[in-house]
This record gives C-alpha cells, structure tokens and sequence, in this order.
C-alpha cells in the first residue's frame, strides 16, 4: 500500500534540518520532509526527524546510487522502520555525469540497485525513482511506486503521469519565493537554479517540454523562472501547487528561499489548506 502524504511537502537540506523544523512543518499540515543534497546511507538524518515527529513522512531525494552503498541503505530502512513504520520513503537516483565520478549506464545501474533492495527485503511501494526522462520513468513504473521530479513544469508531470499510470506516486518539486516583487524573486529563482541548469539531464528534460536556447541560456528566460521557481503572494505560489496537482501530481515538495524557510512554508500551508481548490 503506498503512503498517503497529502498534497504538501518540504525540501530541507540534509544538514540543516532540525527536529524543530520537523515538529513546525508537521504542525503546519506538511505530509512530508524531503531530505535533498544526497543523504548518507545510514539514513541517520532521517530518523533524527521521525524520532521527533509522530505523523508527518521522511523521504530521501534523493539516494545517490553512486555514493550510498545499497545493502547499507536497506539496513538502515529496516532498522527505521521497525519503530517507524509507514514513515519512510527511499528516493533514490541516478546522479549526473557532470558530478559523479564512474558515471555510466545510469539505467543499467538504478535497476541493479533496485535489485539489491529488492532482494534484501525493502518494499517496492516504499521506493521512489528520480525520474525524467522516458527510459527511467517507465521504469519508476514496472519497479518503483512512482517518480519524485525536480526542475520540472506541469507539462511534464502530464508526461510522467501518462508513463506511470494511476495508482503510482508523481511527486514533482518546486523553488518557492515568497516575494511580490517580481523582479526580485526572480532573481532569487535565477540563483537557486543556476547551478542545476548547467547539467545536461535537466537542460535536456526542459527541451524535452518545449524550452529552447533562449530559455535556457544564463541568465534564463523570464518563462522558464516563473515555471520552476513560484513566486508572488500566498494565493500565486498555492496557484502553482493546484496547475501540478491538476496536471497529475500527488503531492508537491516546495524549496523555500529566502533568510525564513520555515516561515516561508508556514505562510504556504494556511493559504493551501485553506483553499478548497487545492486541499484534499
């Protein structure tokens, strides 16, 4: 059975998040924590934040496939998830040639460490893929209980959504700019993407939905910032949840910037949960 998360969820860093920070977003409605920067295989960052919580999901995106030993991770999901069942999701990745050292045949290799999972006992309902393009979104849906997206429009959540089918999870993930000064957060949205912008598995998929040179091309067009990055007032980024969920998402991981993230998705929560348009 896949976990019900709701249509809210929170991006921290792995070494920066707190077990406030856990308890404040649980408070707050959030259906899950979504630990990015490539948490270790022990899984300790997890398992600090569901030590401290008692309802809200912990999710790694993801697990990279060249870093974090397999069997290590298997481990440390059922070490978890003896006290903490029904609370943790493994996402996990194939990581980008620009980065990751050994780098090859990422399909090839996801899979076999699917396989290691698999045969060490982790549920595949319990696994997700980051997955962009066609190959490794059919596979998010032969092999995985869906998909967690990054640096993606609701164009291609349509996409991921028709590859996976119903009753799978596609759970993409957006930069949140709390600001009404359309210039200004924009160029915060510019900041926090250009470093993931230069990689060619993101640059690619953005083509793949219909940006082009223009778009793509530092500093980057308007079109494209304003699709990854949702900025404006509470009721502006809520509008950017409700086009993903009605373009086939699940469940939406929101990156806040700024100095207050937590206020930042605090903010978010009461305006979406107060919306009968987009809570569910």
């Amino acid at each position: 059975m896949t976990i019900e998360l709701g249509p809210l969820g929170a991006y921290l860093t792995t070494a920066e998040a707190t077990a406030a920070d856990a308890v404040a977003l649980e408070e707050a409605g959030y259906g899950a924590i979504w630990l990015a920067a490539s948490p270790t295989a022990d899984l300790h960052a997890a398992e600090r934040l569901l030590d401290a919580t008692g309802r809200i999901v912990v999710g790694t995106s993801v697990l990279n496939v060249w870093q974090a030993d397999a069997d290590e991770v298997a481990g440390s999901y059922h070490r978890i998830t003896r006290r903490h069942d029904g609370r943790l999701l493994v996402g996990i990745g194939a990581g980008h040639r620009e980065v990751d050292a050994g780098y090859t045949s990422p399909l090839a290799k996801v899979a076999s460490y699917l396989d290691t999972l698999t045969a060490a006992g982790v549920p595949a309902d319990r696994v997700l893929l980051a997955a962009l393009g066609p190959k490794m979104l059919r596979l998010a849906a032969d092999r995985a209980a869906g998909t967690l997206t990054l640096q993606v429009t609701p164009e291609h959540t349509r996409r991921a959504r028709a590859a996976l089918g119903p009753g799978k999870l596609v759970v993409p993930g957006h930069g949140v700019a709390l600001d009404t000064d359309a210039g200004r957060a924009r160029e915060a949205g510019r900041a926090a993407v250009r470093p993931i912008l230069g990689i060619a598995n993101y640059a690619n998929n953005l083509r793949r939905v219909g940006y082009g040179d223009e778009d793509l091309t530092d500093p980057f067009s308007d079109r494209l910032i304003d699709a990854l990055v949702l900025h404006g007032d509470e009721a502006a980024v809520a509008a950017g949840i409700e086009a993903e969920l009605a373009a086939g998402a699940d469940h939406v991981g929101l990156h806040a910037l700024g100095a207050d993230p937590i206020g930042v998705l605090r903010a978010v929560a009461v305006r979406v949960h107060g919306s009968s348009a987009v809570a569910r």
